[in-house]
């Protein structure tokens, strides 16, 4: 199960790095892509001083590299970067285990800021399969500055389980602004959305 293990490490970097106040953004033209946020988040909010093995926590940015440079990616890997919609998502396939991280970011109403959201999942057998530091985690994008500054959920409570012990999971939008709730019960998965509003989210509604 080297790849679930892989994950379980990769995922406890992230949480790591959740007390580093603010990331920069760097970027070319006249506004960051999600190129731009993804690249900067995994190559400062990332470290390797011993805090994490490096292998795990190379193993996105790696992907990343040789997306960029028309390189094949490990066996098992898949990552797709869409521009256009400001979404990308890395999937890591080993066996019957999956891991899968996805990005992507927001414009807010008042043209000054964005929101930028990077989500760790675990599957197992096409089942969410949480590693004990899977998470959603939200981070503020100011223009004028260039950074973005770690922030809690805006306009709900981020909560991966239920009173009845259900598992819940988020998915990042890809096309659209909205994040879907899946809650994952014995019968089968149902799912709730949370609408964007400019600022933040709605509570969520089926």
């Amino acid at each position: 199960m080297k790849r679930r293990t892989l994950a379980i490490v990769f995922a406890w970097c992230a949480l790591a790095l959740v007390a580093q106040n603010s990331i920069k953004v760097n970027y070319k033209g006249s506004k960051p892509t999600i190129s731009d946020f993804g690249w900067s988040y995994l190559s400062q909010a990332i470290i390797s001083d011993g805090d994490c093995i490096d292998e795990s926590t190379n193993a996105i940015k790696q992907a990343w590299i040789n997306h960029r440079k028309g390189l094949p990616l490990d066996k098992g890997d898949k990552l797709t970067i869409d521009e256009k919609n400001g979404y990308a998502v890395y999937e890591s396939v080993y066996e019957n285990s999956m891991l899968r991280i996805e990005m992507c970011y927001w414009n807010e109403a008042d043209g000054k800021h964005k929101l930028f959201a990077y989500n760790i999942k675990g599957f197992q057998d096409g089942k969410y399969s949480p590693g004990q530091f899977d998470g959603l985690y939200f981070w503020r994008y100011s223009n004028s500055k260039k950074k973005m500054t770690r922030c809690d959920a805006p306009g709900f409570e981020l909560v991966f389980c239920t009173e009845d012990g259900d598992q819940i999971s988020y998915d990042l939008p890809r096309v659209g602004k909205n994040i879907v709730v899946n809650v994952w019960k014995d019968s089968g998965k149902e799912s709730r959305t949370l609408k964007w509003n400019g600022r933040r989210f709605s509570p969520p509604s089926r």
